[in-house]
């Protein structure tokens, strides 16, 4: 048998629970993963809540992305042998082993960890999409809204190796933890648009905006910031958000939209030594909901892992 984190309705952490299954077998073009460690997100608490739409089959699972190690190769599937260490995205990965889609699984660069490869998927690759998106180069200084996250981190990191100058939003309490990162911090909330026309050297003149909070405020901030005209540069959005509201729509500020090849541009710069991220907390996968409601109490530094 092999253990899972399963949830028979939706709600909050309560309606988690610690179960087994039986060990499964992959089909055509799939995968089973050992998994090592299993990265957990916001986007867990908002599944887990049932804001993804549709109630779907219960017993679920949550998770989005792992790491772990080939234990059986399906039919049709080319590049992957038993016992290779492997990086995947997906749904349900809160479970000792998955049945992942080749397609969807990279392989581990050797001097990456199993824990720092497991929280690339969904932070770094959203990351490197939104960074890719707005066109961010070496000529530019970027605002990142909610720059200490685990997205916001990666975003700094990313936005550096592409040749960026960074200014990243965050409470007081992370703004060494951003320098670290070799960002200039401001202060988010009230006077964010006038701590940033401050600042010296060129970097009050941004030249593009990833927005990772979302507010009304940040959006207005943006737009002040960047210029009605400088919402786009040659039919290309400078600014792009990751929670698209009214606000964003309405503003003109582009929604972050996936890019091909994301995890694959996150794992070679976290193998060159250029992408790493904090983790902030560590459970037993049996913990899980204690992980999860970590996530959904917010203001977490980098990211929290499952270990298995």
């Amino acid at each position: 048998m092999s253990t899972a984190i399963f949830y028979d309705r939706h709600g909050g952490v309560d309606v988690l629970r610690v179960g087994d299954e039986p060990v499964p077998a992959p089909g055509d073009g799939e995968l089973v993963v050992a998994n090592r460690v299993i990265g957990v997100n916001p986007a867990d608490v908002k599944k887990l809540a049932g804001k993804f739409g549709g109630a779907g089959e219960f017993p679920q699972v949550l998770g989005f992305e792992a790491a772990g190690v080939v234990e059986a190769v399906g039919e049709g599937v080319e590049g992957f042998s038993v016992g290779d260490e492997v990086v995947w995205s997906g749904t349900g990965a809160q479970r000792e082993r998955s049945v992942v889609q080749a397609a969807k699984t990279r392989a581990k660069p050797a001097n990456v960890s199993f824990e720092q490869a497991a929280v690339l998927p969904v932070a770094a690759a959203a990351a490197f999409s939104a960074l890719a998106q707005a066109g961010v180069g070496d000529k530019d200084v970027v605002l990142i809204h909610g720059a200490s996250g685990g997205v916001g981190s990666a975003a700094v990191q990313i936005a550096k190796a592409l040749g960026a100058r960074v200014v990243g939003s965050a409470s007081a309490a992370n703004h060494d933890y951003l320098r670290g990162l070799d960002a200039t911090p401001v202060a988010y909330g009230p006077g964010l648009t006038d701590a940033v026309r401050a600042l010296p050297d060129g970097l009050s003149e941004v030249t593009a905006v990833v927005d990772l909070v979302g507010s009304p405020e940040t959006v207005a901030q943006t737009v002040q910031l960047l210029g009605t005209d400088g919402l786009t540069r040659d039919g290309s959005p400078r600014a792009v958000t990751l929670v698209e509201t009214e606000e964003s729509l309405a503003a003109g500020i582009a929604t972050k939209t996936s890019r091909k090849g994301a995890l694959r541009e996150a794992l070679a710069l976290a193998e060159a030594g250029l992408l790493t991220l904090e983790i902030s907390a560590r459970f037993p996968l049996t913990e899980a909901a204690w992980a999860v409601q970590q996530v959904a109490d917010g203001h977490v530094r980098g990211k929290v892992v499952l270990e298995v």
